[in-house]
């Protein structure tokens, strides 16, 4: 079991910089910060860039994997987006995973224009992702798309994790399903939306079986699955709380799970306390008897 944090970008660098070298010294295998315009959750707070905050992460850690959470066709356009992957992946040294969704939310109205079905999110996810897993592995490329087009796109010098930086996707659909297994590393969720612990804990569990029919048909070794911990009650309310959600995680197969690091008051409100007292405590026994064979 890995085990991962969110830090929003809602910070000044003076006051982030201190909870992404935090974040690593407590031993996170990876820290993730969210990539949106303007996120749903906190509409009216500052908000910082995504791709400037990975990049200053990246300069204060050494050794944590770094991600977005996530990445959407919803203001991001393939080439462009290329181009900040492969400055990331070399700064931080090859610790850079894209998680990348088919948007939603504030950010897909935001920029104009009518919103799309969801049958069209989908399409251009799927147009998406394969035009980008092509920018990352091919020079030159050519692409006339409905949502996305290239012309001789140079895409020179590649990643330094070969053959590219790992997508990790959320998903829930059978077609978005089919493509996280098709393009990902691993798959992420959240569930589906619920203020109530056990319903949305019903809700991973069958999205968990939908992923396992998709991998049943095509099966992909080492596939990561990741599952966020927070959508229904703060995982760090408390050790006992944290500790129970992970052994049900694991329980249903996931590999990584993922909480956000304790704001002051509002949405994951928490002491810096409990998240010290997890990462030293919770964890290091945790994965010793979740460590999968």
């Amino acid at each position: 079991m890995r085990f991962g944090i969110t830090i929003l970008p809602e910070y000044t660098w003076a006051e982030a910089a201190p909870k992404w070298r935090r974040a690593e010294e407590l031993g996170f295998d990876h820290a993730w910060t969210y990539d949106h315009l303007t996120w749903g959750g906190l509409p009216d707070h500052p908000w910082y860039g995504t791709t400037p905050t990975l990049t200053a992460a990246a300069l204060v850690t050494e050794r944590i994997r770094l991600g977005t959470f996530v990445t959407s066709p919803n203001f991001r356009h393939p080439l462009s987006l290329t181009r900040e992957i492969l400055a990331l992946d070399d700064i931080s040294g090859g610790r850079f995973v894209c998680g990348i969704g088919s948007g939603g939310g504030i950010d897909s109205t935001i920029l104009g224009g009518d919103p799309l079905t969801p049958r069209q999110t989908v399409d251009r996810l799927a147009e998406f992702v394969a035009l980008l897993d092509r920018l990352l592995l091919e020079d030159g490329v050519t692409v006339e798309g409905e949502y996305f087009s290239t012309n001789n796109a140079r895409t020179r010098p590649g990643c330094i994790q070969q053959p590219r930086v790992p997508f990790v996707m959320a998903a829930n659909g059978p077609r978005s399903l089919r493509l996280a297994v098709k393009y990902g590393a691993g798959w992420v969720t959240t569930g589906r939306k619920s203020d109530d612990f056990e319903t949305w804990f019903a809700s991973v569990e069958e999205l968990s079986a939908k992923l396992d029919e998709t991998l049943a048909k095509t099966p992909k070794p080492g596939f990561e699955r990741h599952l966020a911990l927070d959508s229904a009650r703060y995982s760090l309310s408390s050790p006992e709380a944290f500790e129970h959600v992970v052994r049900r995680a694991h329980g249903l197969g996931f590999t990584d799970v993922i909480t956000h690091y304790p704001r002051a008051e509002g949405v994951y409100a928490g002491s810096e306390e409990v998240l010290t007292e997890v990462a030293t405590s919770v964890i290091p026994r945790l994965r010793k008897e979740l460590a999968y064979t």
